[in-house]
């Protein structure tokens, strides 16, 4: 066994007497789980066996890893993967040596689910008929047992495995050395490059690569990094005041200076699409978001506990799935006329602010007056005193949206939250040209996210809001449980639904 735990074979080990050693070894674990020799098992693999079996993998192969998606959408999910990129870069990295020992080229995303397997046709069709490496497949530990990816990913480190130290059988005819790759902005895992082969081609000079590939891969990822910083400094800077605010990206990532004041160490908590949240040091603060891509926010203190008239005061809107939109200023409430809430959340959406003339084409189309949207914004004075300025119709307060919110966590990934925290269109009774566009935006982004998942609990969240959507009450249908009381309504919202189509 190789010095270095998370290498299977080192070059003084001959691989097939190691192969052996391992099938004995597995064969003994099987009979009795505590069996775990320490000399024979690497800690790394028999921590493995536990998480696998814990799981409920069949380490005999009559269930293979599940395929969670098909060719078309496992090739348009790669496309939007931040690795397809550096697609290029991965196959310079690893040509060479894949082409030389035969073994295949496998970019995985964060879960484990096979994006992409290049290589010579006869491996990966062999590799697809013995254990289902193929693309679209879920190569997690939960999904094939111990094996490279997964296991790279259940423990957060580059490693290799070899023959018997696979956990199903089927799959222990194969070598396969894999690293995680990190999103330099988050620190967390979106990704593995994997080199998967036969048995006989196990090589440590595998693992090296696959991990010199990662770095390089994140070492570019690092760049655009770099590069959008740079641009987001170069357009929102101005807007940050050093003493008193920061330009902090949706992760929490500082772009530039944060005041010492604030006691920041790492990253800021900042609530999905902005708003209020309290800093290190104790202190109010508010994130506040440059543009309506979220792409990131100026977060600033909030002074004392207003006291002073002029402090920015912080707003809450309530605007979806309302037929009465509510608006919180300093702790009051106020239930909004439907022009007024159709004008805030306008200038929500253009944080750069309106001219008279392109509120009215947001709120009429071709029709209507700009000195019509002039008196309704002088109304909505009334209610904000003089945080919307006049010269260009622009907040000046900060302001925290439920559309914002929910925008957030679908930017973050969150689908669930975002599927349980959605109270329903935004608007729903307005038909302000400006107003629709945004409730389809929403609508359509919220509904493909829901869409693409198997989460029958993130499905139940969303047909709650979207009662007439027949698509998501059948998707749902098809991943209830037999047994679970929701199916008899998720049949019978189908039934219905068909129904009304044929009418």
């Amino acid at each position: 066994m190789s010095d270095n735990s998370w290498l299977a074979v080192d070059a003084g080990t001959t691989p097939l007497v190691r192969a052996q050693e391992l099938r004995l070894a597995w064969e003994r674990w099987l009979a009795d789980e505590n069996d775990e020799d320490p000399v024979i098992l690497r800690e790394a693999i028999s921590a493995s066996w536990r998480r696998s079996s814990a799981a409920g993998v069949d380490p005999t192969g009559n269930r293979l890893a599940p395929i969670v998606a098909d060719e078309e959408t496992t090739h348009e999910r790669y496309a939007e993967h931040p690795l397809h990129a550096h697609a290029s870069l991965i196959h310079e990295c690893l040509f060479a040596i894949a082409d030389e020992a035969g073994y295949l080229i496998v970019v995985s995303d964060a879960d484990g689910t096979l994006l992409t397997v290049e290589g010579s046709t006869p491996v990966r069709l062999r590799a697809s008929a013995d254990m289902n490496f193929a693309e679209g497949a879920l190569w997690s530990e939960g999904g094939a047992g111990t094996n490279a990816i997964g296991t790279a990913i259940a423990v957060d480190h580059a490693v290799q495995v070899f023959g018997a130290e696979h956990f199903s059988d089927p799959v222990q005819r194969w070598t396969c050395s894999a690293c995680p790759i990190h999103d330099p902005d988050t620190g967390e895992v979106i990704g593995v490059i994997d080199l998967t082969g036969d048995l006989s081609t196990v090589h440590p000079h595998s693992l090296a690569v696959a991990t010199a590939t990662a770095r390089a891969v994140e070492a570019s990822l690092m760049l655009v990094l770099h590069e959008r910083d740079a641009r987001l400094h170069a357009r929102y800077g101005s807007r940050v005041s050093p003493d008193r605010s920061a330009l902090v990206t949706p992760s929490g990532r500082a772009i530039g200076a944060i005041p010492t004041g604030w006691k920041v160490h790492g990253r800021l908590a900042i609530p999905p699409g902005g708003g209020a949240l309290t800093l290190p040091s104790g202190a109010p603060a508010v994130a506040e978001p440059v543009s309506p891509t979220l792409e990131a926010f100026v977060v600033h203190a909030v002074e004392g506990k207003r006291m002073n008239s002029s402090a920015r005061p912080l707003v809450k809107l309530t605007l979806l799935g309302h037929d009465k939109p509510e608006l919180v200023i300093e702790g009051r409430a106020t239930h909004l006329r439907p022009r007024l809430a159709e004008i805030l959340m306008l200038l929500c959406a253009h944080p750069d602010g309106l001219t008279a003339e392109q509120l009215c084409a947001e709120l009429h189309g071709d029709g209507g007056s700009a000195s019509s949207v002039r008196v309704e914004v002088s109304r909505l004075r009334k209610l904000l005193g003089p945080w919307i300025d006049t010269d260009r119709y622009r907040l000046t307060c900060d302001v925290e949206t439920d559309v914002r919110r929910i925008e957030g966590l679908l930017a973050a990934g969150a689908i669930r939250e975002a599927a349980e925290g959605y109270a329903g269109p935004l608007l729903p009774n307005s038909e302000a040209p400006g107003i629709v566009r945004q409730r389809e935006h929403l609508d359509h982004w919220l509904r493909q996210a829901v869409m693409s998942t198997d989460d029958p609990e993130i499905l139940w969240a969303y047909v709650k809001t979207a009662d007439d959507d027949l698509g998501a009450w059948k998707r749902l249908l098809t991943h209830l449980e037999f047994h679970d009381p929701r199916r008899a309504l998720a049949a019978a919202r189908v039934g219905e639904l068909r129904r009304a189509t044929l009418m």
